[in-house]
């Protein structure tokens, strides 16, 4: 796509600065919803099995899908469809059994029984995952809102200034990458998610940052220890750990966190960390604020964002750097 020569006409023709995404021909994500949710209902795999389709519906030349994001690792045209997917994916209309592999669900059927003319986010916020991730985007984390509390849908937009609009999608970049973390969690054995947890206590400064200090217990027979880390170098001091790698649906109730418990006072352990990719009820958290042992719970987001947090599972996609007027240097600091 040829760009020079069209930037000076379009600062003329335009009151403002045009925007680099006003260059680039491919349709925004949510234009591309629509299509792209047709597409897995026609049997369509993955992002990339839907590329040449959309690049052919919307008459996308070769040299604009082959046009790259600023950041300069995927083309836009991937970057904007695999947004699409995942806006689809968190509002329940697509899943994801297995990893880079999607299916449409019934209620992704469901949508387009109604025939819709396009797909946004105004639309989405109809189907309670989307609303609840779109809350986790913007806090960070979960929180309790009003049952009547309109949500405002997380996007990127001309209204914002640019400081806002990096902090928006930042939250958005870091609730799709704990959602994609959550889903990675659960593709792993049993045992690698026991040694993940013991990286990432490792990372957080556990056991003083060493390795060493810190051990797996054998797969059978553990007594319902996962892992030990040593507090000193003596192991005069350990917190003891239980991971348990389950599904999203398998809360982790009161009889699992007391088995937890018994395992520690026959360790005579004070100290425990017990992690899950799933949730723990409220009578579990209620439990461990009435108990002598300090243990400490940390469900399936949680454990996610600590891993993004401690930069264990991630690696640095890009990195921009913000720049700001250095005043002191323009400063009339001679001397008379």
């Amino acid at each position: 796509m040829a760009v020079s020569g069209a930037l000076d006409v379009a600062f003329l023709l335009t009151p403002r600065p045009p925007t680099w995404e006003e260059y680039v021909p491919v349709p925004d994500y949510e234009t591309l919803m629509l299509p792209v949710l047709r597409l897995f209902q026609g049997g369509a795999k993955n992002v990339a099995e839907c590329i040449p389709h959309i690049k052919q519906q919307f008459d996308i030349t070769d040299d604009e899908a082959h046009e790259l994001i600023p950041s300069g690792r995927i083309t836009v045209l991937q970057s904007r469809t695999h947004w699409a997917r995942t806006y689809l994916s968190k509002a329940g209309l697509l899943q994801s059994p297995s990893r880079n592999f999607h299916v449409i669900t019934d209620k992704g059927r469901a949508l387009l029984q109604q025939n819709p003319t396009h797909i946004d986010n105004a639309l989405l916020t109809q189907f309670e995952g989307f609303s609840d991730w779109v809350e986790r985007s913007k806090s960070g984390g979960p929180s309790l809102r009003a049952a009547d509390e309109k949500l405002t849908p997380a996007t990127v937009d001309d209204s914002q200034t640019p400081d806002d609009a990096m902090a928006a999608a930042d939250a958005i970049l870091n609730a799709a990458l704990v959602d994609d973390i959550g889903d990675a969690l659960r593709s792993i054995t049993p045992q690698r998610f026991e040694r993940l947890i013991l990286d990432l206590l490792i990372a957080m400064g556990y056991g003083g940052g060493d390795i060493e200090n810190g051990r797996m217990t054998k797969a059978s027979g553990d007594g319902g220890i996962d892992g030990v880390i040593n507090e000193d170098a003596l192991g005069l001091d350990a917190v003891y750990i239980q991971a348990k790698r389950y599904a999203p649906e398998n809360t982790v109730g009161r009889p699992d966190i007391q088995r937890f418990i018994g395992s520690l006072t026959g360790e005579s352990a004070s100290k425990g960390v017990f992690v899950t990719t799933s949730s723990f009820s409220k009578e579990a958290r209620e439990y461990i604020g009435r108990i002598q042992q300090r243990v400490v719970l940390i469900d399936g987001l949680a454990l996610a964002q600590l891993m993004v947090t401690h930069g264990v599972g991630v690696r640095e996609r890009a990195h921009y750097v913000i720049k700001d007027i250095d005043r002191d240097y323009f400063a009339d600091n001679e001397v008379s």
